[in-house]
């Protein structure tokens, strides 16, 4: 069962992982099933902004300011990494609740 990811999603780095920054690019190792990911420059500056619950939509605009991209492009990139992080169980996604 997987839940869409939207801007409102609030997404967060899992506590059964251990990442390690190595020259920019980010190595995750899963917990439970042993396994590592890589992540280049903007997928690891993703995974920096994992470390506190926020919403899809507060990631796009931090790196929208840091990086000169088209906002609709950043949005779907985003999103995919987003998608693939939590398929392989390293983040989980909650839909927004308001208050």
């Amino acid at each position: 069962m997987s839940l869409l990811i939207s801007n409102a999603s609030i997404v967060a780095a899992v506590s059964h992982q251990v990442s390690s920054d190595l020259a920019g690019e980010v190595v995750i190792l899963n917990l439970q099933d042993g396994v590592y990911y890589g992540l280049n420059a903007v997928g690891a500056r993703i995974w920096s902004l994992l470390v506190q619950p926020r919403s899809v939509g507060q990631i796009q605009a931090v790196l929208l300011e840091e990086y000169n991209i088209e906002p609709a492009i950043c949005e779907q990139q985003v999103v995919s990494v987003l998608n693939d992080l939590a398929a392989h169980g390293l983040i989980e996604v909650k839909a927004k609740v308001d208050a």
